[in-house]
């Protein structure tokens, strides 16, 4: 059974941090890329950050690129995302999840977290 769970949501200042976890199980990693996307009230689901297990490739949004960072560690099965210079735009349920394609697409994605909520005062 495919499960991720993400963990380290919550409410920060503007130009603040956080790290988002998830921690994945019940699926073979090394064949599949994990990515962050998020989702504002009001707003379609929207790409965020992906890494391919295998190799560790990345890619960004524009809008996080520079201030996010993607990462794996294959031992723990965990995917974070360290955020930094949060802005109150940033403000979104964030969501991990795992697909067999290196996508920005969130219809390219099989399985998904149940989300974690980011607060970004201004």
């Amino acid at each position: 059974q495919v499960q991720l769970v993400e963990s380290g949501g919550g409410l920060v200042q503007a130009g603040g941090s956080l790290r988002l976890s998830c921690a994945a199980s019940g699926f073979t990693f090394s064949n599949y890329a994990m990515a962050w996307f998020r989702q504002a009230p009001g707003k379609a689901r929207e790409f965020v950050a992906v890494i391919t297990w295998r190799g560790g490739v990345t890619a960004y949004a524009d809008s996080v690129k520079n201030r996010f960072t993607i990462s794996r560690d294959i031992d723990k099965n965990t995917v974070s995302l360290r955020m930094n210079s949060l802005k109150a735009e940033d403000t979104a349920v964030y969501y991990c999840a795992a697909g067999p394609d290196y996508s920005r697409s969130p219809g390219q994605y099989h399985h998904w977290g149940q989300g974690t909520q980011v607060t970004v005062s201004s």
